[in-house]
């Protein structure tokens, strides 16, 4: 027998070599992401190198993306400018670098799954990969149950990696969520695979005891099954969500019943599950702080500087409109507006269209949405997974842009 031999071109193989590569350079920035001990974090580092290598390498920014820059860059100008109104700079700069570096993420997530829309995988992957480590990391800490673990608590919540469990629990939606759609669209025999890791985040999102990511994470889910119900036109579907969604009720019903058993959780649970705790209705309190913002903004219209708020009145704002008009004046305020408002916009407008992305959109849109009703009661711009969210909800929008030129026809 004669051996045959099968070249490969070799712009094939580097072709070929260069994909594996740039996947594993994604994969690991999103995996760096849910782990923020310290800052400067990995992922802050890890991602401005990558961003500019990318950049060097043919990082396209396309018409679709061209919004979400020049909205990202002038709510950045609106902090510049704001930062002139202070007689100290404390740490204003490196502050306002951090807000254009995260601005720039977003930017990038949506150029590169514009480029190649397999990554939507790639990075949710890699997002419930990191938020079953964490998960797994602050439960082990909660309970105690190996030696140094207690440095994944804080405040006698489980944290995981992160620095506060207001921001573990909101990081661990999005992978909630996408593994809630896997088990109600996926084939019924293979539910195992994505219901225990299921079980895991909210395992972590429950004893995170924040309220936000409570909230976040059952707006989420009420609204990933309202659009699944209506996108349907199987009865048998339909009837399925319905199902589940009653067994799910039912089972979560009874797994709180007897958690609440443990008393450490169930001294805990009754505290943060009050509405309205101290710290927000006193006489300075977070609500009281509200309206006093609001009258200042009235006669600063150019902000008053980064962190300043808090400096004035002990407490940051907490609100994330509150904190644009005071860290980024009336010109950020409004570039923020527009850029909730465009994206919420532009990505219902595509949201039940079936395209190959589309199951990675809906759930990254309906989380998008908890997230700007949980901004206001908690500040959110320096939240890093959220400009992810952005960049993936830009990155669809840029594809069915991108696809409705094909056709011929308007994007939308």
């Amino acid at each position: 027998m004669s051996a045959i031999s099968y070249d490969l071109p070799r712009a094939a193989i580097n072709a070929k070599l260069i994909g594996l590569v740039s996947t594993g350079a994604i994969a690991l920035g999103v995996l760096l992401s849910g782990f923020v001990i310290r800052e400067p974090a990995p992922y802050e580092l890890y991602m401005a190198g990558l961003i500019a290598v990318w950049s060097l390498f043919g990082l396209r920014i396309s018409r679709a993306i061209t919004p979400l820059l020049v909205l990202i860059i002038t709510f950045n100008i609106g902090g510049m400018i704001a930062m002139t109104q202070m007689a100290d700079l404390m740490n204003t700069p490196l502050y306002l670098a951090v807000s254009l570096f995260l601005g720039l993420t977003a930017i990038f997530f949506a150029a590169v799954t514009e480029a190649d829309p397999r990554l939507f995988r790639v990075i949710f992957l890699s997002w419930v990969a990191s938020a079953v480590v964490t998960s797994v990391l602050g439960m082990l800490g909660y309970f105690g149950a190996v030696p140094g673990a207690e440095m994944f608590t804080k405040y006698g919540r489980a944290a995981g990696a992160f620095q506060d469990p207001n921001v573990f629990g909101p990081f661990l939606t999005l992978p909630g969520i996408y593994l809630l759609y896997r088990v109600l669209t996926g084939n019924p025999l293979k539910m195992a695979i994505y219901a225990v890791p299921l079980l895991i985040v909210t395992g972590g999102i429950f004893l995170s005891f924040s309220r936000g990511a409570w909230g976040l994470f059952g707006a989420s889910a009420i609204l990933l099954t309202g659009f699944l119900f209506l996108q349907s036109d199987s009865g048998k579907f339909r009837l399925r969500i319905v199902v589940m969604s009653i067994a799910a009720i039912a089972l979560l019903t009874v797994a709180l019943l007897i958690v609440l058993q443990i008393p450490s959780i169930a001294e805990l649970f009754t505290t943060r599950a009050q509405l309205v705790q101290d710290y927000d209705g006193a006489r300075l309190g977070r609500f009281a702080r509200y309206a006093i913002g609001f009258l200042l903004a009235t006669e600063k219209p150019f902000g008053i500087g980064a962190l300043v708020f808090g400096q004035i009145y002990g407490e940051d704002t907490h609100n994330i409109w509150l904190k644009t008009l005071m860290d980024y004046g009336w010109l950020g305020f409004a570039s923020y507006f527009m850029l909730i408002v465009w994206t919420v916009a532009a990505g219902f407008r595509i949201l039940l269209r079936n395209r190959p992305w589309q199951p990675y959109l809906l759930s990254a849109y309906v989380v998008f949405l908890g997230h700007i009703a949980l901004g206001t009661v908690i500040d959110t711009d320096h939240w890093r997974h959220f400009y992810l969210l952005l960049g993936l909800i830009w990155g669809s929008i840029a594809l069915e842009a991108r696809h409705q030129r094909t056709l011929g026809s308007p994007a939308f």
